[in-house]
């Protein structure tokens, strides 16, 4: 069953969460990821993307940061898987 993606994003949030991540949207030119500053792991979204970057970039993050540790239902980890092959298969063509 396909999920809204403000459901999505909701889950994504939690998980992040449980990781020790921040979230902060913020607006500016870029779309985001995951970074460390001062020993803080932080995830910047884009406010102003559509609901489905937003999941993605999350998703994406999420994945740079490690998922080995935490139980992740297994709809949401297929979606992360799939956001990261989408983004490999991207680097690799563009």
């Amino acid at each position: 069953m396909s999920r809204k993606p403000e459901e999505r994003i909701a889950e994504l949030e939690t998980l992040a969460h449980q990781l020790g991540a921040t979230i902060r949207y913020e607006k500016g030119d870029f779309e985001g990821g995951f970074c460390i500053l001062k020993d803080q792991k932080i995830i910047l979204v884009n406010k102003k993307l559509i609901p489905n970057r937003k999941a993605s970039v999350l998703a994406l993050a999420l994945a740079e940061l490690g998922l080995d540790s935490v139980f992740i239902k297994p709809a949401l980890r297929e979606f992360i898987e799939d956001e990261v092959a989408k983004a490999v298969r991207s680097a690799q063509t563009g």
